[in-house]
């Protein structure tokens, strides 16, 4: 028998390695668009400090809240996925946009990649299998 807690779980765990999916794509196409990098450390320096990836942020913090909350062995509640679902469709859609910048990239990295795309249908299946706020 599964517990709603352990299906809340199972679905943000699926939730959290589809948003690492798009996330690493999305890092994929801005670091394209930047130029040469140079060595991964470089990189990870582009990613983190320049103000040409600074939009992927958002993204970058909201996958490390809910990797602490995955983390965390206190039971997962409705309520706790539907603020999750809320908060990446204020991010991807079709809620309201929270972060308009990344939006608007966000967007734009659909329409330029197919491979983009098929991670945002993944994405959005996953979401809809997600508890909704009341």
């Amino acid at each position: 028998m599964h517990h709603p807690e352990d299906t809340n779980r199972r679905q943000l765990e699926q939730l959290a390695k589809d948003l690492r999916k798009m996330h690493k794509q999305l890092i994929d196409i801005q670091s394209k668009s930047f130029g040469e990098v140079g060595n991964p450390f470089e990189h990870l320096q582009l990613v983190t400090m320049h103000p040409d990836f600074a939009w992927l942020r958002v993204l970058s913090e909201f996958m490390v809240a809910l990797d602490e909350r995955l983390d965390d062995k206190e039971a997962i509640d409705d309520t706790a996925v539907a603020a999750f679902r809320q908060s990446v469709e204020g991010l991807i859609g079709p809620a309201q946009a929270s972060q308009p910048e990344f939006r608007r990239k966000y967007l734009a990295a659909l329409h330029d990649s197919p491979d983009t795309t098929m991670l945002h249908g993944n994405l959005r299946l996953t979401l809809g299998k997600l508890a909704r706020a009341k």
